[in-house]
């Protein structure tokens, strides 16, 4: 048992540690940015992302995904904020992931494949 956890949560420290750095690293100003934008304090931003990647972590992550704030769901809380408070943007976040949980269930994923490549990457690199 000891050797399959230590197989799997141990078996590449090195990269495992440059990479948590360098996400880091990045995370710090995007978070940052990302709050300014979505109207809230800053450290709002930092413990969330924290959160965020904590969780990750642990519960496991795919190639690709993305598990931090966004600038198109920064934008689209602005309004959210500025017109109920933050209180709102919990709820709001709570209710974004009940619904990709439902999605995944459902297997809606097979819906992506009439998105266009560019679409797909325009998004996610904006």
């Amino acid at each position: 048992m000891f050797e399959s956890i230590r197989q799997t949560w141990f078996s590449n420290v090195k990269g495992d540690t440059l990479a948590g750095i360098v996400v880091a690293l990045a995370l710090i100003p995007e978070a940052i940015a990302f709050s300014i934008i979505a109207g809230v304090d800053p450290k709002v931003g930092l413990y969330a992302s924290f959160c965020i990647a904590v969780i990750i972590a642990f519960a496991g992550g795919r190639p690709g995904m993305i598990s931090a704030a966004t600038g198109a769901m920064a934008l689209l809380m602005v309004t959210l904020v500025r017109d109920h408070g933050l209180e709102y943007l919990l709820a709001a976040t709570l209710l974004t992931g009940v619904l990709q949980i439902i999605a995944g269930y459902l297997k809606l994923a097979e819906l992506m494949r009439f998105v266009s490549r560019s679409v797909v990457t325009g998004f996610v690199n904006a």
